[in-house]
């Protein structure tokens, strides 16, 4: 950056971030509701119902929208209003009776946070938000794969998430209560490793739960991520799709290098299972 863009850079961001405007307005208008241990929670279960809507609407128009079934990646399986209000309810009486209770617990160890002064620079932003979702996604390729492994495990907590070979957005969540507490204290766990700003941790656990639901969607849209990122790093709907026609591959939630690495990748193929009905 020369002087004459590092002074006009300066003049618009007298901070130093990019972020600072939008950081400052947070804190002080919102400082009480962010420092609260409840935030978190908050934040990402409003987050995956509402990243849910659009595709549980895509999901209930069917045949009267013919231009979205033609991504959706098994035409002929559409899940029913059974199917979806069990998936809802398995994930509310997770978080009302496992996740909430842990996080009120943090009451009585953790003060509340402290807001910083200052927002992150924006690269060490970025580089936080695809350095978390790479380390969540070593951690729980090795979790999935043992819960695959060991049947203990699979029939305890994992079975009820393979209850569909046909995911879909509200399927997510659909785990056992102790899978979810994993998963919520690597993601929480995550930026304290990393050493992230709290605006990055903050972002980080929207773009999970995002592209969590995306990759349960059933749909593979041209705006998926899986399209937008080039070569293949990324996986996506079809790579999960195909975790959930063939549970012994394609492990890895998001990327496709450990399941490459470790010879449990399979292409998609285009199957055509049972109907979901439970």
């Amino acid at each position: 950056m020369d002087l004459s863009t590092r002074l006009i850079w300066i003049d618009f961001f007298p901070d130093g971030s990019v972020l600072q405007p939008l950081w400052d307005a947070l804190r002080f208008r919102y400082k009480d509701y962010l420092r609260s241990p409840l935030f978190p929670v908050i934040l990402t279960v409003s987050s995956y119902f509402i990243f849910c809507v659009p595709y549980v609407v895509c999901d209930l128009m069917g045949d009267r929208w013919p231009w979205v079934q033609r991504h959706k990646l098994q035409p002929k399986v559409r899940p029913t209003w059974a199917t979806m209000l069990h998936c809802v309810g398995v994930t509310l009486w997770n978080h009302l009776f496992l996740v909430f209770p842990a996080s009120v617990a943090q009451w009585a160890w953790r003060p509340p946070v402290d807001l910083p002064e200052t927002a992150p620079a924006f690269p060490e932003f970025v580089a936080g938000v695809i350095g978390n979702l790479l380390l969540f996604d070593f951690q729980y390729y090795i979790w999935h794969l043992l819960h695959h492994r060991i049947r203990w495990l699979y029939v305890t907590f994992h079975a009820i998430h393979h209850n569909y070979s046909s995911p879909f957005a509200l399927a997510t969540q659909c785990l056992g209560g102790w899978e979810l507490l994993t998963v919520g204290f690597w993601t929480t766990l995550n930026p304290i490793i990393l050493r992230c700003h709290l605006l990055t941790t903050w972002v980080f656990m929207v773009v999970h739960v995002y592209v969590s639901v995306e990759d349960h969607c059933g749909y593979d849209f041209p705006w998926s991520f899986s399209r937008i990122i080039p070569f293949g790093v990324y996986g996506g709907p079809n790579m999960h799709d195909v975790h959930h026609q063939k549970p012994t591959s394609n492990f890895a939630p998001h990327f496709g290098h450990w399941d490459r690495l470790f010879g449990t990748y399979a292409e998609y193929c285009f199957a055509n299972p049972k109907k979901n009905t439970k």
